[in-house]
C-alpha cells in the first residue's frame, strides 16, 4: 500500500462518464507568463471514483463549509470576477449558499 502524502492545489479538471468520475488536481506552474495569459498548470494527481461516491462527498464538503462559516461566524469570500470567469451567476452563487430551513 502506498504511503500517504501531503500536496498542494489550486486548481482541478473534472472528467465524466457514465462510469465514474476523475478529478484531477493541478497547480499553477513555476514559469513566467506573458502578462493577461493564464499561467500553466502541471497536474499534482488524478483521484477516479464512482459517480455515487463524488456525489456525496460532494454533498459532505458543502456542509462542512457551512458548518466552518457558522461555527466561526464567517463567510468565505469568493470574488466576483472568479465567479464571472467560471460563469457562475452571482445569484446562482447566493441561491446555492442560503442557509437550510
Amino acid at each position: 500500500m502506498a504511503e500517504p502524502f501531503d500536496v498542494y492545489s489550486d486548481g482541478y479538471t473534472l472528467a465524466g462518464g457514465p462510469y465514474g468520475v476523475t478529478i484531477t488536481f493541478t497547480k499553477s506552474g513555476a514559469k513566467p507568463v506573458a502578462p493577461g495569459s493564464n499561467p500553466p498548470m502541471d497536474d499534482v494527481g488524478s483521484i477516479r471514483m464512482s459517480w455515487e461516491h463524488f456525489k456525496l462527498m460532494a454533498f459532505l464538503m458543502t456542509r462542512q463549509v457551512r458548518q466552518t462559516e457558522q461555527q466561526f461566524g464567517v463567510q468565505i469570500p469568493i470574488p466576483v470576477q472568479l465567479l464571472s470567469s467560471l460563469k457562475i451567476a452571482p445569484e446562482d452563487w447566493e441561491h446555492f449558499w442560503q442557509p437550510l430551513p
